[in-house]
Formats: C-alpha cells, structure tokens, sequence
C-alpha cells in the first residue's frame, strides 16, 4: 500500500515489531508497531485462556473492536511516518 499510494498501512512495521519483540526489544516493537505487538501478545496467551474473553464477545462487538483498533494502528502509522502531524 505505501509502495503504491504513498501512505502506511495499519499493520505497517509488523514485521520489524515481531523480530524485535522475539529479540526481546519490547519498546523497539511496540515504536514499530504497536498494535502487530499486542496482536501477538494477545496470540501467545489466547490457549492460556485468554482467548475465551474475544469469543465471548458479541460478533457486533468484535467487528468494531477489531476496525477501531485497526483505525487506531492506522492514524498512529500516518504520524509516525509524518503523513500527518
């Protein structure tokens, strides 16, 4: 999508927050991405139970929990590539 339009997509630096984050450079993933972090976060501790919370959750409900935090990682991509101040 940058490549194409000029702008970050929302999971843009995804894959420098997961090698950071599996070199245990926790604030260089999360500068990088932060909603790839917390998505893996949230992947490694979903078969401790975790997980049972998201499917309890309306299908409603996690639509807009999961567009919301896409528009969030988004407006922080276009600041941090200084689309928009």
């Amino acid at each position: 999508m940058r490549r194409l339009t000029g702008l970050p997509c929302p999971l843009c630096g995804g894959t420098t927050a997961l090698a950071a984050a599996g070199a245990g450079h926790f604030d260089r993933a999360f500068a990088a991405s932060p909603i790839v972090l917390l998505g893996g976060l949230a992947l490694v501790a979903a078969p401790a139970g975790a997980g049972n919370l998201w499917w309890r959750l309306g299908d409603r409900t996690r639509t807009w929990l999961v567009l919301g935090l896409l528009t969030v990682a988004w407006l922080y991509q276009l600041v941090r590539f200084h689309v928009i101040n």
